[in-house]
């Protein structure tokens, strides 16, 4: 057993020796490259181990036959560990090569290029992450290409149906200016009509700006689907008769929702003044509430015939007018018809407010609008 702690004490004086020249060696490499502070590591590692043994086998006074064979091993197993180091930390240098390159390829058009070679478990950890990363910044790059065209629609529309009333303004103006109105009253009617129609192209620009920002704020309380259902359809109603169309409401659910009761019936008024316009003569638009597991759902069925499938995705976005078929008619008189397509994008940010959803799929003969609200909790 002495014998034992004798040999354990000289092998530790020897290894400790180079332990202390690996640590000052590994202090001065820390901002070196991993490929040589791993051949740093293997060194120390050999003159530990050799150290150690060569001051125990002085110690114990081998021959020098015997001091020459226990030299040659330790010569032929640190050329080995050395090689091995040299080759190990030589990989790891090539692996951390590629994933520099392939992270120079993050938030390029053409997408993340991983490396073409195997790597380590951390190394492939982080191309795995960078190739989340680019995928996440190429979905960013899209909505922001998104927004950015619609908001230049947004623009060119605006402009263009502000044009219009202004022009038709500023010629009944002039023509009332130069007594040539033959009915004044009827140009004045008229030129209400485009002033009510302008300010609310304004009220929906505005409302639209608070909702992307953030700044709408909201009132909730319990508020019962009847009277939100009814408020809406009371104040669609004369659209609806210039229009010749029929409003119904179907299947009400008669619980409550925690919500905005302004907000949402303009929502719902909302929804109901498109469905109205884009329904033909002698068609019916109907409205219902039903209960789910995911709150209450509010839903105006149209007669417009239907959207394309791909345009289904596009229908509240900013700005958004579909196609032809779906094209508004000419307003009626006194009716309030901006005609900026931004009705619907106020509806899911009104509803989204809420922590809520709007949706639209195609039902028979035409969409179904439906926008979902969390119930009101029990008192």
């Amino acid at each position: 057993m002495k014998d034992l702690l004798l040999i354990a004490l000289f092998a530790a004086l020897g290894a400790g020796g180079a332990g202390l020249l690996g640590l000052a060696a590994l202090r001065l490499l820390r901002r070196r490259s991993l490929a040589l502070t791993l051949f740093a590591v293997a060194v120390v590692s050999v003159l530990a181990v050799t150290s150690g043994t060569f001051a125990v086998a002085r110690a114990m006074f081998l021959s020098h036959h015997d001091l020459g064979v226990v030299i040659t091993v330790l010569a032929m197993a640190s050329v080995v560990a050395l090689l091995t180091a040299a080759l190990l930390g030589r990989q790891v240098t090539a692996g951390g090569r590629a994933v520099a390159a392939a992270a120079r390829t993050v938030g390029d058009d053409g997408g993340f290029a991983p490396p073409d070679r195997p790597l380590g478990r951390e190394l492939a950890t982080v191309s795995a992450e960078l190739a989340a990363t680019s995928a996440r910044l190429a979905e960013s790059r899209d909505r922001e290409r998104a927004l950015d065209a619609s908001r230049r629609e947004l623009v060119a529309w605006i402009s263009h149906d502000l044009r219009t009333p202004l022009a038709g303004l500023r010629a009944m103006a002039e023509a009332l200016e130069d007594g040539v109105a033959e009915q004044p009253e009827r140009y004045l009617a008229r030129m209400r009509t485009e002033v009510e129609r302008l300010t609310g192209m304004v009220d929906d620009l505005f409302e639209l700006s608070r909702l992307q920002s953030g700044a709408l704020s909201l009132t909730l309380s319990r508020v019962s689907l009847h009277d939100l259902v009814d408020d809406a359809l009371a104040g669609a109603l004369p659209l609806a008769r210039q229009r010749g169309v029929s409003l119904e409401g179907r299947e009400v659910h008669a619980g409550p929702v925690e919500a905005d009761a302004r907000e949402i019936t303009r929502a719902i008024g909302n929804l109901l003044v498109n469905a109205i316009r884009a329904t033909p003569p002698d068609g019916v638009v109907a409205v219902s509430a039903r209960r789910e597991d995911a709150g209450v759902v509010l839903a105006v069925t149209d007669g417009c015939g239907g959207i394309p499938e791909p345009d289904l995705p596009r229908v509240f976005e900013t700005g958004w007018r579909g196609t032809a078929a779906r094209t508004p008619r000419p307003a009626a008189p006194g009716s309030p018809d901006s005609g900026a397509g931004l009705g619907l994008a106020i509806v899911r940010g009104i509803v989204e407010a809420h922590a809520g959803r709007a949706g639209v799929r195609n039902v028979d003969g035409g969409c179904c609008f439906e926008i979902t609200l969390p119930a009101a909790r029990h008192p």
